[in-house]
């Protein structure tokens, strides 16, 4: 199947994202969320009329003057060194993904807006090892929580997305706009957390992505709860983890799920499912392949933006 998941041809091209804005609200909610004996200093609460940690005393806890932490957290990053980020980072006790956001809002690359409008395809071969894995759910998801391929597995077990148009094989709108994501996924709350996350490390990735503003854009329309998880500026990397999830037809399941971020290619990653062995939901799942598969097909999204 052959489609393009774009703007419509009329429409406006979307605002991309606020490169300064992103970096001073990540910066402003990464403070907030420390209080100050949470970094060995002295708690004088009585005094302070914002949650967290005072500007001055990150400054501090950095070994930076008060001035250039408040022009850095203003959004201004652009003569940055790699060790003042490395020594607020440290300050503010952020996660290796936390970190490299950090990066990538405080020192964007040049050509992250060429890179951003490469369309994203997935290796025939790729296509041919996923419809081998018998028995195992598995996709390919790219930039902005698309969904780039899959096989009858997937499809039995996440819904049939061949049938949705491409433009809406995305995992952020399945999650925040179909209601049945609801049902199908027992912690809701946690995947949708994890998808905003994500989408948080793109924009930092790609600030000038037009789809991302798009679909941003979209959902914190159309969705009270993405523009309330939007605003916390959390992020994380795709990785590894469990889902409490019920089908339809073989009801409740509990799955491993690996995330394996293809070498050639790092915004495409393989996601796989799977159950411990001889345990009731491996028979869920083996019931599931006998009864939906057929009724579901493997597939691509065709070329995406």
């Amino acid at each position: 199947m052959n489609a393009d998941a774009g703007q419509p041809p009329h429409a406006p091209a979307p605002e991309p994202l606020d490169g300064r804005a992103e970096l001073s609200e990540f910066l402003r909610t990464r403070r907030a969320r420390l209080q100050p004996e949470d970094v060995g200093l002295p708690n004088f609460g009585r005094h302070r009329r914002v949650p967290g940690l005072r500007r001055e005393e990150l400054a501090q806890l950095a070994g930076v003057s008060v001035a250039y932490y408040t022009r850095l957290e203003q959004g201004n990053g652009r003569n940055v060194s790699g060790e003042v980020l490395d020594a607020i980072a440290r300050a503010l006790r952020l996660t290796d993904a936390e970190h490299a956001h950090l990066t990538h809002l405080a020192k964007p690359k040049q050509h992250k807006k060429k890179r951003a409008a490469r369309p994203q395809r997935v290796r025939p071969a790729l296509l041919q090892l996923m419809d081998a894995m018998d028995g195992v759910p598995a996709y390919v998801a790219g930039r902005r929580s698309d969904i780039l391929g899959w096989n009858r597995m997937a499809a039995a077990l996440f819904g049939d997305w061949g049938a949705l148009p491409p433009e809406e094989r995305n995992w952020a709108r399945i999650c925040f706009l179909h209601p049945e994501s609801r049902t199908l996924f027992r912690d809701w709350e946690q995947k949708a957390s994890d998808i905003v996350s994500f989408l948080r490390m793109d924009a930092g990735c790609y600030p000038n992505d037009p789809a991302l503003s798009a679909l941003v854009g979209e959902l914190s329309v159309k969705s009270e709860e993405f523009r309330t998880l939007w605003a916390t500026h959390d992020v994380r990397e795709k990785g590894h983890g469990v889902k409490r999830m019920h089908h339809s037809l073989v009801g409740d399941m509990t799955l491993s799920y690996e995330t394996l971020r293809l070498p050639d290619d790092h915004d495409q990653s393989l996601i796989t499912y799977h159950a411990e062995p001889d345990s009731a939901s491996a028979e869920a799942l083996r019931l599931l392949a006998s009864w939906g598969a057929d009724a579901t097909r493997a597939g691509t999204a065709g070329t995406q933006k």
